[in-house]
């Protein structure tokens, strides 16, 4: 599965017409085939990098009803509430991401998706639960 959250850099003008051209393709594929996964992964990362962040958050909707289980999913979910200063939301999807099993903690600590986030104090309860997973990985390891 596609990791939504990558570093956003400035894009240049081909770049940003470029992928103005290919979400028109996808959102296209979807209109077909409102289920297709792939598809949706890849738009939503699509709209996220062109800062279409309540697009992309609509997209991440989407897939988390249609994957409930997926933690990335719900991961990405989180990031697009950052993205739009939702965050009491972006806490409760974080942390079904975590109960889901989402394991990537040092990307979770520097993603420029989640930066608002973690600085609001609601991040502490995410810093708690990371500690509290890590202790539990470390004791079924001994």
């Amino acid at each position: 599965m596609i990791k939504k959250s990558k570093p956003r850099k400035g894009l240049n003008r081909q770049q940003k017409r470029d992928l103005d051209i290919e979400i028109g393709f996808l959102e296209g594929v979807i209109r077909r085939d409102p289920g297709y996964l792939e598809a949706l992964q890849i738009l939503g990362d699509d709209y996220t990098r062109r800062g279409k962040f309540l697009e992309g958050l609509k997209i991440d909707e989407s897939l988390a009803l249609l994957r409930p289980d997926d933690s990335l999913v719900h991961y990405n979910l989180a990031c697009s509430y950052s993205l739009t200063d939702q965050f009491d939301r972006t806490l409760k999807s974080l942390e079904t991401a975590l109960a889901c099993g989402y394991r990537d903690f040092k990307w979770l600590a520097e993603d420029p998706d989640l930066e608002a986030f973690r600085e609001q104090t609601s991040y502490s309860k995410i810093k708690l639960l990371i500690r509290s997973l890590k202790a539990k990985t470390t004791r079924k390891d001994e």
